[in-house]
This record gives C-alpha cells, sequence and structure tokens, in this order.
C-alpha cells in the first residue's frame, strides 16, 4: 500500500526558448507556445491549416516521460513537396530520453523522406520510424560505457499525418487515436478506433510473439497478474528499447533486472509501425490522440462524447482533468487533494497523460489554400543534471 505525502505543486518545468521570449514580451500564450500550471502543460486552442486543435499534458512521473507535437505545413524539406498536418505522441518508459529524441527527430525524417518520394505515403511514414530507431540506437551505442542505462529507456510512438484528403495513422505501442464520426441514422457521434496497439495484455499480440519465437516458451510471462514480453516489459513494439532488439546491449553492465539469461538470436522488440490509411470522409469530425494515461480511465466514447459536448476552446486540458477525476474516484479521494500530489507520487494515482484534439474541417481539407505554418511542442523539458535527454 503505497502511503502519499501530500504538499503544495511547485511548477518543475523550464519554459523553452519560445515560452521565455513570451515571457519577455508579457505574452505567456504566444502563436506557438502552451502554459503552464504546477504539473500541467497546456495549449487551449490553435490553428492547424486543416481545422482547429487542442493539447494538453500532465506530468506524473518525476521526470516527464510523455512528449507531443503538431506540426502543419510543409511536410517535406522541399517546398514543392506535400503539405498538411502531422500529429505525434510519445509515450516514454524507462526515463524521458527515447520520447523526446523521438520528438526531436522523427518529423524531420519523415520530411526528408517525403521530399525524396515528393508525396505522403505508409512508406514514408515507415522509413521516418525506421530511421529514427536507427538514430536512438547510435545515441545508445555511443553512451553505452558511460551511461548502459539508456539501453533500457525506449518509447511508445503514435503518429498521424493528414494530406491531401487522406488520414495516415502510425503506431508502435499502447497509445491511442480515436476516431470521432457523426452517424447520420441516429444524429450520434460514434468513437471509432483507428490505431493498433502493441500490448501483451492483448491475446493477439501474445499469440504474434509466440509465432515469431516458437522456440521461446517464456516469450510472455503472466507476472502478478499482468502479461509481460520476457517478464519484463508489457509494449511489444517501440522506438528504442535496444536491450531487447541488439544482444550486445543485453549484458553488464546493464542493470541485472534487463538482463536475460540466455543470449537472444533475433530482436525481441520491433520498431515496425501498425500503418492505417483512412480516405477522410464528411461524416469524420474530429480525432483525439492521447498516450495510455487517459484510456486507462476513460473509455474511446466517454472521450468523444467530451469533446462532442464542450466548446474546444480548452478541449484537451478537459479530457485530461476528466481522466484524472477518475483516477481520483478511483483510489477514493477528492479530485482537488490529487491535484496536490507532487511528481513522483503522483504516479501511484495516474500516469503521465498527453491529449492532443484535432478537429477536422473538410472544407479547409479540400482548399488547395496552404495556410500559416505551426509548429507546438507538448510540456516543456524539465530540469535534471542527470538527463541525456538535452545532449540528443
Amino acid at each position: 500500500m503505497v502511503t502519499a505525502v501530500m504538499k503544495i505543486v511547485t511548477p518543475c518545468w523550464r519554459p523553452c526558448p519560445a515560452e521565455r521570449e513570451a515571457l519577455r514580451n508579457g505574452n505567456s500564450a504566444s502563436a506557438n507556445s502552451g502554459k503552464v500550471d504546477g504539473l500541467l502543460w497546456y495549449k487551449d486552442f490553435a490553428q492547424h491549416i486543416n481545422g482547429d486543435c487542442s493539447m494538453a499534458v500532465v506530468q506524473a512521473n518525476n521526470l516527464l516521460e510523455d512528449q507531443s507535437q503538431i506540426e502543419s505545413g510543409p511536410l517535406s524539406s522541399v517546398e514543392s513537396g506535400p503539405h498538411g498536418t502531422f500529429v505525434g505522441v510519445y509515450d516514454g518508459h524507462g526515463g524521458p530520453e527515447t520520447s523526446r529524441f523521438v520528438k526531436n527527430n522523427l518529423f524531420h525524417n519523415l520530411k526528408r523522406f517525403a521530399a525524396e518520394q515528393q508525396t505522403m505515403s505508409a512508406e514514408v511514414i515507415r522509413k521516418a520510424f525506421a530511421a529514427t530507431e536507427e538514430g536512438f540506437t547510435s545515441v545508445v551505442a555511443k553512451n553505452w560505457d558511460s551511461k548502459p542505462q539508456i539501453a533500457a529507456v525506449g518509447s511508445c510512438c503514435l503518429v498521424g499525418v493528414i494530406c491531401d484528403g487522406m488520414l495516415y495513422v502510425a503506431n508502435a505501442g499502447d497509445s491511442r487515436v480515436v476516431l470521432a464520426k457523426s452517424v447520420k441514422a441516429t444524429k450520434e457521434v460514434a468513437a471509432v478506433q483507428l490505431s493498433e496497439e502493441h500490448n501483451a495484455c492483448i491475446e493477439s499480440v501474445r499469440q504474434e510473439l509466440r509465432l515469431l519465437h516458437p522456440e521461446d516458451s517464456q516469450i510472455v510471462v503472466l507476472k502478478h497478474n499482468v502479461w509481460r514480453v520476457k517478464g519484463i516489459i508489457q509494449v511489444s513494439r517501440s522506438i528504442g528499447d535496444v536491450y531487447l532488439k541488439k544482444a550486445e546491449f543485453n549484458r553488464e553492465p546493464l542493470h541485472p533486472r534487463f538482463r536475460l539469461s540466455k543470449p537472444f538470436k533475433q530482436p525481441i522488440l520491433s520498431a515496425d509501425p501498425s500503418i492505417l490509411v483512412h480516405k477522410l470522409e464528411p461524416s469524420d469530425k474530429f480525432l483525439i490522440f492521447a498516450s495510455d494515461g487517459l484510456w486507462e480511465h476513460l473509455s474511446n466514447q466517454e472521450a468523444v462524447d467530451i469533446v462532442q459536448n464542450y466548446p474546444r476552446n480548452g478541449i484537451a486540458r478537459r479530457l485530461v482533468k476528466a481522466a484524472m477525476q477518475e483516477a481520483a474516484k478511483k483510489r477514493e479521494m477528492r479530485y482537488s487533494d490529487l491535484k496536490k500530489i507532487d511528481r513522483g507520487v503522483r504516479r501511484h494515482f495516474h500516469d503521465d497523460i498527453t491529449v492532443v484534439v484535432v478537429f477536422l474541417d473538410h472544407q479547409l481539407i479540400k482548399s488547395s489554400n496552404r495556410g500559416p505554418a505551426i509548429s507546438i511542442k507538448g510540456g516543456a523539458v524539465p530540469v535534471h543534471a542527470n538527463s541525456l535527454a538535452e545532449d540528443f
């Protein structure tokens, strides 16, 4: 049983350069930055070239492991390439290094491959994931002697791209995107999950792992009533987690709890995402991208109903609050008391939670008007002397 120590929360983020500039100008809500309230970062309202959007992140871990971004405008490193909207939600585990690396590199990799092909496609996105994985593996190799634990840091990676009337969804891990779709017959709005999740608690994922590793009877293990890959980790796909992908990083001086008793010959985890391509329709109203911290407390339909029934301004923050209220209710405590629990201890009550809500304006989607470019990064970088992430 965890005994929570209540204390007043103090801000734990350092403003990014854009936020520092906004503060110098007396404006805490500049076009591409958000606001901080204790452990909460939020951007209540912004416009991307295909509609409106809203973002929010609440921290629970000692270091914020969730990262996110919206990039709207050129999706290629050449001006003649495709334009659209890119959404990324990166739920780190074992530390913040991988999720920050993904936030700093994945979109740039996507723009590079889109420039080569002069179009957006599932292949472009898959190549961007692979290049980001390769880049982080190089970071692990570079830091292995001095910081071997970096091999055990990873991140789930959920990406959405809206381009030329198409929606591309790519996922590695257990974050989720849900589409809200109007139903003419009932005038209701239905929740449609678009992302495929890779968590060992799902039977099909366990079956996939057993088929890929028929010689390993311990590829998935039920431990303390939770299914885990090799008894260690729940997700079967991620960026990073190099200790379960390359045997040369599964040895001393890595911490013993991450080391396997027998060397492996093929990667146990994969960075290859599941990709869905969906032609956007007039009945498609909005998308909710979120780390599993949200879906642990809200169903797909509950989240869609909240977005449908409340104003757009601040809607991502409202979803975060709804999840936290459910977390408090499960522990038979008041939401106001949960908010007072500091980072680290807060993790015993809920996970880091990232939410990005993207509204779809079909007139803009059809239009050739490219609109102004935006770049919004969810949350700022926490200060921590031992973190490698700012070196990447």
